[in-house]
């Protein structure tokens, strides 16, 4: 039996940096950053993190060389990321008198008193977490989020043979919950975080089957493993990933859908419900453009274990703010801590339904459907964070689906063959394929199509049977001369209609219209009122 290690006394080294950073920021200006594991000095244009010599379980920097080993690990995880802001590795050693100074680069290991990661400072403000206080987080920065995810996922290096290992590391993480929850009986009540660590339990093991399946088609991958609103800054308003686990492999070699679940669960905790869904959303369309769409169902399938990873995210971030919560200096940042560590708690059981309306736990079909021009893309997006469990409803749209199987970029135009019949039918098909997936997964989904044929609307609506879930079909109306207008100005967009395509459209019968009609002739802001109260 492991017993905890005693950590090395820091004391001097916290001293001699704070004196430095005080000398350096002006009056009044926070010049220290502190967390559970580090520290970070503010000197000048640059910032000193040093690990703090503290053991947990699933951290150890206890000693002198594990802490120069993290601070290298820091460098390397970080590089590929971030390189605009991690520098190096830099050493303190004593002095003749005493005093302690920053070593030369090729200090020897023995004649450090400690080590630290030297980075270029930034502007905090910029930081997500800061932006997302302010104001709803605009579509073309959460396009930029999702893209970010997306491409580190696709560099980081996959574990073909992690499935094992990760879903060991997920039951490890659910007793360490547990017992976090234990410790701060004030912070988490007992009988509540009980019931929160049983569903855990209980669901992770519906899902082993899932995870180790997403192992073997390459979805387990050395990560950055933290990624949530804190560590992403905006440089040159693009968003940039930092500070990656670089503590332990095993905590970074994790799902992509894991991963990406911290970023959207920290937006939905910050109500930014939007753009968690929008970023949920751009990130798995991104993701079916990439691979020209050869991997049906494979991430709908996923859907099914979003919850659980969601939970687990929140629980992490409730239980490191009880235990931050008394490193802190002052009462202000003490209980703001304390507040949020019951907030992500609160979430924690959201996530799982164990504190959720049933609005929230319904599967739903919504079938959005309209004329080119008619605003059903604008619509979906708008109504999708209302709809299902978090983070809200998948949307598929033909025109994504089309350009994916085409391998053509999504704003490049597609040939007209592409919307020839035969064309249209597989399209539809595939993406009945993909809601059919969703709907077992336990996952909402918004279907956006023109359904310009009424055996179209009729199959969805059997399909939304078949699976299990509710369906309500949604047909936004509006005078040609609106949609001509919209698609003529429409710029950017999966979408290929243009004025022709509308004319042809509107000569078409469309049968019997049995889906509530929506008048979207006016606003967005009007349509999207309309249908939340068919909703």
């Amino acid at each position: 039996m492991s017993t905890q290690p005693t950590p090395d006394d820091q004391g001097d080294v916290l001293a001699f940096l704070d004196q430095l950073a005080r000398q350096a920021a002006a009056d009044d200006t926070p010049h220290r950053i502190d967390t559970h594991a580090n520290v970070i000095f503010l000197v000048g244009d640059l910032a000193y993190k040093l690990k703090r010599a503290v053991w947990f379980p699933f951290l150890d920097y206890s000693t002198l060389e594990k802490r120069r080993h993290a601070c290298q690990q820091e460098i390397a995880c970080n590089k590929a990321n971030a390189p605009q802001i991690y520098r190096r590795v830099v050493a303190l050693v004593r002095e003749d008198n005493g005093g302690l100074a920053f070593g030369p680069e090729d200090t020897p290991p023995a004649a450090a008193v400690d080590w630290l990661v030297e980075m270029n400072r930034f502007d905090g403000n910029r930081q997500l977490d800061r932006i997302a206080s302010e104001a709803p987080l605009p579509a073309p920065l959460c396009d930029q989020l999702a893209a970010m995810m997306l491409d580190a996922h696709d560099a980081s290096p996959v574990k073909l043979d992690a499935g094992p290992a990760f879903f060991a590391e997920l039951a490890s993480y659910v007793e360490q919950n547990a017992d976090a929850f234990q410790a701060f009986p004030d912070q988490f009540p007992p009988k509540q975080a009980r019931e929160l660590t049983e569903e855990a339990r209980s669901v992770l093991r519906a899902l082993e089957p899932l995870i180790l399946q997403r192992a073997q088609n390459g979805n387990i991958r050395f990560c950055h493993g933290d990624a949530h609103t804190r560590n992403i800054i905006l440089l040159d308003d693009q968003p940039v990933l930092f500070d990656a686990i670089e503590f332990s492999e095993a905590i970074a070699t994790t799902d992509r859908l894991y991963d990406l679940a911290f970023l959207l669960m920290d937006l939905w905790e910050q109500d930014q419900k939007p753009a968690a869904n929008l970023i949920f959303n751009r990130y798995l369309d991104r993701k079916t453009l990439a691979e020209h769409g050869a991997k049906p169902g494979e991430d709908e399938d996923s859907l099914a274990a979003l919850p659980f990873y969601l939970m687990m995210r929140a629980c992490i971030r409730a239980k490191i703010a009880a235990a931050s919560a008394d490193n802190q200096e002052s009462d202000q940042a003490r209980d703001a801590l304390r507040r949020d560590a019951t907030t992500y708690f609160n979430q924690a059981r959201e996530f799982l339904g164990l504190a959720a309306s049933r609005e929230q736990t319904n599967t739903r079909l919504v079938g959005v459907g309209g004329l080119s021009g008619s605003g059903k893309s604008t619509l979906a997006r708008q109504i999708a964070c209302d709809i299902g469990r978090a983070p809200g409803a998948r949307i598929l749209r033909t025109d994504v689906e089309r350009k994916a199987l085409l391998k053509l970029a999504e704003t490049e135009k597609a040939p007209p063959s592409a919307y020839a019949e035969d064309a249209a039918r597989t399209v539809y098909a595939r993406l009945q394929g993909r809601i059919h997936r969703s709907l077992q997964a336990g996952h909402s989904v918004i279907f956006d199509a023109v359904f310009a044929h009424e055996t179209q609307r009729r199959e969805i609506e059997i399909l939304a049977t078949e699976a299990g879930g509710a369906f309500l079909g949604l047909w936004l109306d509006a005078p040609s001369e609106v949609l001509t207008a919209r698609v003529t100005q429409r710029r950017d967009d999966a979408s290929d209609a243009d004025a022709k395509v509308v004319s042809l459209q509107l000569s078409q019968d469309i049968g019997d219209m049995t889906w509530h009609r929506i008048d979207a002739s006016g606003s967005a802001q009007d349509s999207l009122q309309h249908a939340r109260e068919l909703l």
